[in-house]
């Protein structure tokens, strides 16, 4: 089927979270909309050819339903749930989401009180190297508090963590609130 960004798609939520396990089936391809309803859902055969003939925006409840269905029965009804709700309010509601991945930082980490984007995106893990980071930054693929940062040399300071917290934005689909402890 394919992989996360990170690696592989694991069932095991410490590897992969029940939230990034539900946003991988929900940006899944309109094409393999039919094929993991069928495979990998219990939803009655009528009901999947139905959703898998949606076309343009409806395609997209397709979608919603898939990562529901398999996350549920992956994660259970609760972590499914909760998956489907913070998806919905960083997507639907202006990006604001009590349940969104999370990461910490300590304030240790910072070097004369800031510590520059590369290190920080791999600090979090958020992605694997600073070249991969150089480039997303450059490319205009790092939002910060819904501000967009394409200087690598940019530093980020404590005062910039409001609440002890700032969200990151990589692409259009990842968020992750980076906590300072």
């Amino acid at each position: 089927m394919g992989k996360t960004v990170s690696g592989a798609l694991w069932l095991d939520a410490k590897k992969t979270s029940p939230y990034e396990f539900y946003q991988y089936w929900r940006n899944i391809q309109d094409s393999e909309v039919y094929d993991v309803l069928r495979m990998l859902t219990f939803l009655p055969m009528d009901e999947v050819k139905r959703l898998s003939s949606l076309e343009g925006e409806a395609i997209n409840n397709a979608k919603k339903i898939a990562a529901y269905e398999i996350t549920k029965l992956i994660h259970g009804k609760e972590a499914a749930d909760e998956a489907k709700k913070t998806s919905e309010e960083l997507f639907e509601n202006s990006n604001s989401a009590e349940n969104m991945p999370n990461a910490n930082i300590q304030k240790s980490d910072f070097n004369d009180n800031s510590i520059n984007i590369i290190d920080l995106l791999v600090k979090i893990n958020l992605l694997p190297s600073k070249s991969q980071a150089r480039t997303l930054v450059e490319q205009g693929g790092i939002s910060i508090n819904d501000i967009k940062i394409t200087d690598t040399k940019h530093n980020l300071t404590i005062d910039d963590f409001t609440n002890n917290g700032i969200i990151i934005k990589k692409g259009k689909k990842v968020f992750i609130k980076v906590n300072l402890i």
